[in-house]
C-alpha cells in the first residue's frame, strides 16, 4: 500500500464531505471543490477522517490511492485556508497592475501583456513589482502562476524577468575578453 495513503485526511469542523458514486465533494467556508475518484480507489468517511485504500492489489491502484489522498488533502486545505503564489518582477520598467479579473503586465515588449484570470482565481498587486495569485484550487493557482511566469522567464545573466518569490536564480558568469 502507498505510504501516503496510509495517513488519513483530517476533516475540520467547518468542512462538509459528500461521497457520491465515483466522486468526492468538499464544501468549506471558501467554496466547493469536486474530484472524481475513479474505480481503483476506495474512500471511507469515518468520524472526522477520510481514509483511502487501493481497490485491488495492482500497482496502479496503489499509486492512485496515494495520489487521491494528496489531492483530497489539498482540497480540504483549499476550502479552509486557500492557496496563494507570489511572483516578483525584476527588471527596469517591469510593472504589473491588477484590474478586476485581468492582470496587465509591462515586461519590456513593444505591447502590454494582458492575462485574464480563470474563474476561481483572483489576483492582487500590492506593489508594481509584486503579484499575488489566490484561489481554492491548488492546481489552478499554480497553473496561472506558471503561465504568468512564462511571459518573461528570468534570464540567466542578469536575472531579469518574472520569478516566484522564493525562487533562486543562479546567475551565469559573463564572457571574458
Amino acid at each position: 500500500m502507498s505510504r501516503i495513503a496510509n495517513n488519513p485526511v483530517d476533516i475540520p469542523e467547518k468542512v462538509e464531505v459528500s461521497l457520491a458514486e465515483g466522486a468526492i465533494s468538499i464544501k468549506g467556508p471558501l467554496g466547493t471543490l469536486t474530484q472524481s475518484t475513479g474505480d481503483k480507489v476506495l474512500v471511507e468517511h469515518v468520524a472526522n477522517q477520510l481514509s483511502f485504500k487501493a481497490a485491488d492489489g495492482s500497482q496502479q491502484a496503489n499509486a492512485m490511492s496515494g495520489t487521491m489522498r494528496a489531492l483530497v488533502a489539498n482540497m480540504v486545505n483549499g476550502v479552509t485556508k486557500g492557496w496563494e503564489k507570489k511572483l516578483t518582477l525584476v527588471g527596469v520598467g517591469y510593472r504589473a497592475q491588477a484590474a478586476g479579473n485581468k492582470l496587465n503586465l509591462t515586461l519590456g515588449f513593444s505591447h502590454p501583456v494582458v492575462h485574464t484570470m480563470p474563474t476561481g482565481v483572483k489576483v492582487e498587486t500590492p506593489s508594481q513589482t509584486e503579484i499575488i495569485i489566490k484561489g481554492i484550487d491548488r492546481q489552478a493557482v499554480g497553473q496561472v502562476a506558471a503561465e504568468v511566469r512564462a511571459y518573461r522567464k528570468p534570464e540567466p545573466y542578469k536575472g531579469k524577468g518574472v520569478r516566484y518569490a522564493d525562487e533562486v536564480i543562479v546567475l551565469k558568469e559573463t564572457k571574458k575578453k
